[in-house]
């Protein structure tokens, strides 16, 4: 979660206030040189240290024909990148969030979501800047949440277990997580780890107060059950990553399990009680 009391945008410009630092970062956007029309799909894309398949993201995601009535535009946060890519996305079409210092993926993340909230976006996919999200698959993405209602539209691997699976490792942990969510809250995601998902304006003043740092998509699922958001998921064909590594390796992946179980159950007793004390006050 980014640690601050106000994001707001001064022409070209992003103030946050941090109260820990007692310091106010400024940093700049590149605004994207195309006009959007109504509903508008913020495409969130959270980089660090991406240089080499950034480019590619940005472009699938220019060349994507949406459903008629759509349209979206790339929101690219540079997570204060060691190598190119803050250079690179400035130059491309879309809209560059150049932040001062590292926050992590759910910072990174929640720094989009807010730029999307604060700009009247309708609705924001989250995709990665790795390449392993196909971009073409977001009009598919807009098509099952509408036809459902649903709230929440997460892109799965395991479905039909197609396209890239992962290591066994990685899918030993991601069964643990879909059983642990579906214990905590009655909600059963296939791929509760899937950073391609799709949320809408309701769920977007959600995560513009909290989101979870570090590795958020299995918390992310709690916050959204608890809110009794509807969640859906579909089939999509991943791909292995394009550049860059990951920040889970072998070695890490019992420590990322040990730690995102901790989150999970902290979250889970914090928005628990916290909408139970809502709900009587509101009853009052």
């Amino acid at each position: 979660m980014i640690s601050c009391e106000t994001l707001k945008v001064d022409e070209n410009h992003y103030h946050i206030y941090d109260p820990t630092l007692r310091n106010t970062f400024n940093f700049v956007f590149h605004p994207a040189r195309s006009v959007i029309s109504m509903p508008r799909i913020a495409v969130v894309v959270p980089a660090y240290n991406e240089e080499k398949a950034i480019a590619n993201v940005v472009g699938e995601i220019n060349a994507i024909k949406m459903p008629e009535g759509f349209s979206c535009m790339a929101v690219v946060v540079n997570d204060c990148s060691r190598d190119n890519t803050g250079e690179i996305i400035s130059e491309l079409n879309c809209v560059a969030l150049q932040l001062p210092v590292n926050l992590g993926i759910g910072g990174a993340v929640q720094t989009g979501f807010r730029y999307a909230f604060e700009n009247g976006f309708d609705y924001a996919v989250q995709l990665d800047g790795d390449g392993q999200h196909p971009a073409e698959e977001i009009p598919n993405l807009v098509r099952e949440m509408n036809s459902g209602s649903f709230d929440v539209m997460i892109g799965s691997r395991f479905i039909d277990k197609t396209g890239f699976q992962s290591s066994w490792l990685r899918r030993f942990g991601i069964n643990y997580f879909t059983r642990l969510n579906r214990f905590l809250v009655g909600v059963t995601v296939h791929d509760s780890t899937s950073g391609f998902r799709m949320i809408n304006r309701k769920v977007l003043a959600v995560v513009n107060e909290y989101y979870p740092d570090e590795y958020p998509e299995p918390e992310a699922v709690i916050i959204y059950a608890l809110h009794k958001f509807r969640i859906g998921e579909m089939q999509v064909q991943m791909r292995e990553r394009q550049g860059g590594v990951s920040s889970i390796g072998a070695v890490s992946s019992v420590y990322y399990m040990l730690k995102v179980t901790l989150a999970i159950f902290y979250t889970f007793i914090r928005f628990k009680f916290s909408r139970k004390w809502q709900e009587s006050r509101s009853s009052q």
